[in-house]
């Protein structure tokens, strides 16, 4: 029996290894969406069995990571721009919501958590490395939604800034290429002082700009880098 377990242990620590090595690959768009995910070449590169490897896909493919396809095939699941438009727009009504409650409901203890949280996103800006940036900035809000004390907001806020990793990182290169420098660490700090404040409406005005601000540089990046046809409407303003 002992040695079942040894072999569970042994095969769960590989593929917690697999997973982590590529979902890191995938957000930083090391391994770029639509390419193939062969079962067998991974179990060569890791020097494993297929069993782990299958097991980290299963948990990637839970997190909308790749996707398995009519023939059993795994590919990293593509980012589908046509969709963007209603992904931004459940992002601003969940980035917006999850704010208003954190300047409703933060404690003192809520507060230095977000504080930490952005300074940490400062240093990760600092590196250039865009996957360190991107966490960070999921930790700077997701410590906003905890601070909202509403757990059904926050997993759903948690699934979006997820699955908008990989078009951050995009964000990200835009912004850098174009010599702006602005890497949202100024609405970061207002979003921090208007919850401080418990200023809610001010919150809710910043935390929509925030996400217009990502979309309208997403779509910019679109437009720089693969078509002059992209169009999509304009998120509502803030009321």
């Amino acid at each position: 029996m002992s040695e079942e377990i040894e072999s569970k242990r042994v095969r769960g620590m590989g593929s917690k290894s697999v997973y982590d090595t590529l979902r890191n690959e995938i957000l930083a768009l090391t391994l770029p969406p639509g390419q193939l995910l062969d079962e067998t070449t991974l179990a060569e590169r890791f020097a494993m069995s297929r069993s782990p490897i299958r097991e980290a896909l299963i948990r990637l493919a839970g997190e909308e990571l790749v996707v398995t396809l009519s023939n059993r095939s795994t590919i990293v699941a593509p980012i589908e721009v046509a969709s963007f438009p209603k992904y931004v727009e459940a992002l601003d009504v969940a980035q917006r919501m999850n704010t208003r409650l954190a300047a409703t409901l933060r404690t003192e203890a809520d507060l230095k958590i977000i504080a930490k949280r952005q300074k940490e996103f400062e240093a990760a800006v600092k590196t250039g490395v865009h996957l360190k940036m991107s966490e960070a900035n999921k930790q700077f809000h997701m410590a906003i939604a905890y601070a909202g004390k509403n757990t059904y907001l926050a997993s759903f806020y948690e699934r979006l800034l997820n699955q908008g990793q990989r078009m951050l990182h995009l964000h990200f290169e835009y912004l850098e290429r174009g010599g702006d420098g602005y890497l949202l660490t100024d609405e970061h700090e207002l979003m921090l002082e208007a919850i401080r404040a418990k200023n809610v409406d001010l919150a809710d005005e910043l935390a929509h700009a925030h996400t217009r601000q990502f979309q309208d540089n997403f779509i910019a990046f679109l437009r720089e880098n693969y078509t002059t046809h992209v169009s999509f409407g304009p998120l509502a303003a803030a009321e």
